[in-house]
């Protein structure tokens, strides 16, 4: 392998290339989704041909820029046509979906339906993995493609996280090839943000569900992100890079097609994005990581040589993450009010801050298939993160008024002073988590209309924590916000999962899936049993649509953070959060334009008897296990995708969302304005959750020169409501007020270039060179993302606004190999 990568790096240098032939891939498949198997597929007049495989898939081989006939046909089915034309290098898939002869219409029945084939489950969308390496965002990262859908919200470009249908960022789940991965612990800010896990260049298949999930999938309240990285049956290697950084990757099979390699290295330094913030500093942020997803097939050599799917495969996923956010920051510049009241907000700092964490992740998976009715799965994964923060930061502030009148000495200078002080934080934190996983799955198909799955899962998790933090502010003379924390936790338990679950065909129009699942953690010694079902259907009068209902009990019991008070001591006795979710919705499938486009709607409302409090700033979720709530979030989910522009997917998506919570012994006081007395206390009910946002709209839009389709634009726009704030530590005010809304638009445009080969430029040849130019807010939107508070020398306290990022442009290239 060390002598393909010599190959690769002098091949970089040198620019050797050769001509490559397109491809065009493709699933053959019926009305209702099931694929096809040894159906002719034929290019008109022409002397290839292929046929589907098991799974109704095909591969060809084309001559790039050539119009040709796609012939597919069928026994018992109508022959389709279609015009293809494939560019220079392009991998192009396409679905052809036969229909029925008519004399056979009321004979064939169903007995099964295909993997990719969404229509008996509910909240569940399929994105294709290359988008989100051409999608523009400041780095790059996968989770991006992830807003444009509805229900998914994140109102910081700096970060990966993101919460879906009410819920936080620690509620979703995330796996990569049946293995979970795990957000850091500490980190405050998106700035500080690593990579995240999900490598894009290693992507095969991405299954996102908003909520209702089976019982296979594990145990949290709003998410489930499914990733599977793809299996390599050739060489292939890309490079790209950006002014944000850069990746690597490289994938192939050994001489004998036994062993597979999948491996990618990423870096990311977001100076160039930092630097256009308000707080100007010397930013010196390093983010890296390298990932291999290894495969080995222990197959007998009778059945590699059939050219069946392994039988026995042992697999292996590995992930090396090394962070480092550094920033020494200097000054800042803040101004905010209106056109009748302008304040500002100047402030020198002091000192620095950094934030340190490595993380080792790994997983091992021994998958045999008894038969073709059984298949097994044990996995065994492990997880070794330490992460430390430091902070030794003072920053001495003036805040005053700024003349906002043009022709009016001192147009846009201070005025007059509102206040002076001074702000000191210190922090020397550090956290350590080891976890080990050990799973055992089990699926049975007894007949086309039945699956049972099966599985059982323990846990052991220790996670060492030491806090040791303070931080003042002294303002007009006044020490006010002294705040100390010092803190030195262990943690250690055992934690048991396990599930059962049916699907069942009841015929080719319904499908029902129910099952349930069990939790125990032994620090709070609760058992829970998380019950849940889906139906889905369709009408033999409404063909093109599908209707679907789910509910179910999803319970997420504390990971180590939840137990954490403002204190640092930990409350072990803490309940598991739960939620019942209800959904009900629809999907129409039609055609426009004689393209096709798929409309879903979802209404929902989870209700939650047992949540706990928590209070956001940044990124950084503190939790108030000392507060018992109870909570709902209800709302409705509409997207539109299809081929807008012909050959290229874009969507449209708009989610509304209501959520509240009710604080169990909060209240609204009523004082004597004369005397301070209270005069009346009363609770205050359900109030905005941290997360509520009325209205989520989303694009993501893909078009082409029509004479020159190699020349492209992206575009991925995001508008969200504001979300609520207020001072941190107030029960009362918590959630009083009203933040501004977050918009954002960031567009590319790229260039594919093909560049032909020479004699002798060996196996290793440039197959496309991909350039893009992005703009990133587009529109110069300054987004709020969190609030620092300053009082003047009246002691009224004012909400300074924290603004993200402003418009940048970033300069972008993938070359695939």
């Amino acid at each position: 392998m060390r002598t393909g990568w010599c190959w690769v790096i002098l091949f970089l240098l040198g620019l050797p290339v050769m001509a490559q032939q397109a491809f065009l891939q493709g699933i053959v498949q019926d009305t209702v989704q099931k694929p096809l198997i040894g159906a002719t597929v034929s290019l008109e007049g022409k002397s290839i041909s292929t046929s589907s495989d098991a799974r109704g898939r095909f591969s060809l081989k084309l001559e790039p820029n050539t119009r040709y006939w796609l012939v597919v046909s069928y026994i018992g089915y109508k022959t389709n046509r279609q015009e293809i034309q494939v560019l220079p290098q392009e991998r192009r898939f396409v679905t052809v979906e036969l229909q029925e002869e008519n004399s056979q219409l009321t004979e064939v029945r169903i007995k099964g339906r295909h993997a990719e084939d969404t229509r008996d489950q509910v909240s569940i969308t399929r994105l294709d993995p290359r988008l989100t390496q051409t999608l523009p965002s400041p780095f790059q990262e996968f989770n991006k493609i992830l807003l444009t859908l509805p229900g998914v919200t994140s109102n910081n470009e700096l970060s990966s996280s993101y919460s879906v249908r009410g819920g936080n960022f620690d509620e979703n789940l995330v796996y990569v090839n049946g293995i979970e991965v795990y957000r850091p612990f500490l980190n405050i800010s998106g700035q500080q943000e690593g990579l995240s896990f999900v490598n894009p260049d290693l992507v095969e298949d991405v299954t996102f569900s908003s909520g209702g999930w089976q019982p296979k999938y594990g145990d949290k309240l709003s998410s489930v992100l499914d990733i599977q990285y793809r299996t390599p049956t050739k060489f292939a290697a890309s490079v790209s890079g950006s002014l944000t950084g850069g990746s690597v990757h490289a994938e192939g099979t050994s001489r004998k097609g036994r062993l597979g390699y999948l491996i990618g290295a990423r870096y990311k330094t977001a100076a160039y994005v930092l630097n256009s913030l308000e707080v100007q500093g010397d930013y010196r942020p390093k983010f890296a990581d390298v990932q291999t997803y290894l495969t080995y097939d222990l197959s007998s050599k009778e059945h590699r040589n059939a050219g069946l799917e392994a039988k026995t495969q042992l697999s292996f996923l590995g992930n090396v993450a090394n962070n480092n956010y550094q920033v020494r920051p200097e000054t800042r510049e803040t101004s905010f009010g209106n056109q009748f009241q302008m304040l500002r907000l100047l402030v020198g700092y002091d000192g620095q801050e950094q934030m340190r964490y490595t993380t080792y992740q790994g997983g091992l998976r021994l998958k045999h298939d008894f038969s073709s009715d059984l298949r097994t799965e044990i996995i065994y994964s492990g997880l070794y993160s330490q992460e430390r923060e430091f902070r030794d930061l003072e920053a001495g502030y003036r805040f005053c008024d700024a003349m906002p009148t043009p022709g009016v000495s001192p147009f846009n200078r201070c005025a007059g002073e509102r206040g002076v002080g001074t702000r000191y934080e210190y922090s020397r934190n550090r956290l350590r988590a080891a976890l080990q996983t050990l799973e055992f799955r089990t699926t049975w198909f007894p007949s086309n209309k039945n699956q049972f799955s099966a599985g059982i899962k323990g846990s052991r998790e220790n996670i060492r924590d030491v806090l040791n933090e303070y931080s003042f502010q002294d303002s007009s003379d006044y020490v006010f916000n002294l705040a100390t924390l010092q803190s030195e936790q262990d943690l250690a338990s055992w934690r048991y999962q396990g599930f059962a679950q049916h699907q069942w065909n009841i015929d080719s129009l319904k499908t029902l899936t129910y099952g349930l699942r069990f939790h125990y953690w032994s620090v709070n010694k609760q058992f829970s049993v998380s019950p849940r079902i889906q139906y889905a259907m369709q009408l033999p009068s409404l063909p093109d649509w599908s209707f679907k209902l789910a509910t179910g009990l999803y319970v997420q019991a504390p990971l180590y953070r939840e137990l954490r008070n403002t204190q640092g001591e930990l409350i072990t006795g803490l309940n598991n959060q739960q939620a019942w979710h209800f959904i009900s919705g629809t999907e129409y499938r039609f055609k426009k334009w004689g393209r096709p486009f798929k409309l879903t709607a979802e209404a929902y409302y989870k209700y939650l008897p047992s949540v706990i409090p928590y209070e956001q700033d940044n990124m950084r979720i503190r939790y108030l296990p000392q507060v018992n709530a109870t909570a709902y979030a209800m709302g409705v989910d509409v997207r539109v995708n299809g081929e807008f522009i012909k050959g290229e997917e874009s969507w449209f998506s708009l989610g509304l969302l209501r959520t509240r919570e009710n604080l169990i012994g909060d209240s609204t006081i009523t004082t004597d304005p004369q005397t301070g007395k209270i005069i009346k206390k009363e609770p205050r009910g359900y109030i905005r959750r941290p997360t509520d946002q009325l209205l989520n709209f989303g694009v993501f839009f893909q078009d082409h020169l029509p004479n020159n389709p190699t020349l492209r634009m992206y575009l991925n726009m995001v508008f969200s409501t504001g979300l609520p704030f207020s001072p941190p530590g107030n029960m009362n005010l918590r959630s009083g007020f009203p933040g501004p809304s977050y918009k954002r638009v960031d567009i590319g445009f790229s260039k594919l270039i093909t560049i032909r080969g020479t004699e002798g430029s060996g196996n290793f040849g440039l197959k496309s060179l991909w350039l893009s130019l992005e703009v990133l807010n587009l529109i110069a939107a300054n987004n709020v993302i969190s609030y620092n508070y300053v009082r003047d020398f009246n002691g009224i306290t004012y909400a300074v606004p924290n603004y993200l990022t402003g418009r940048l442009f970033n300069l972008r290239f993938i070359a695939k190999l």
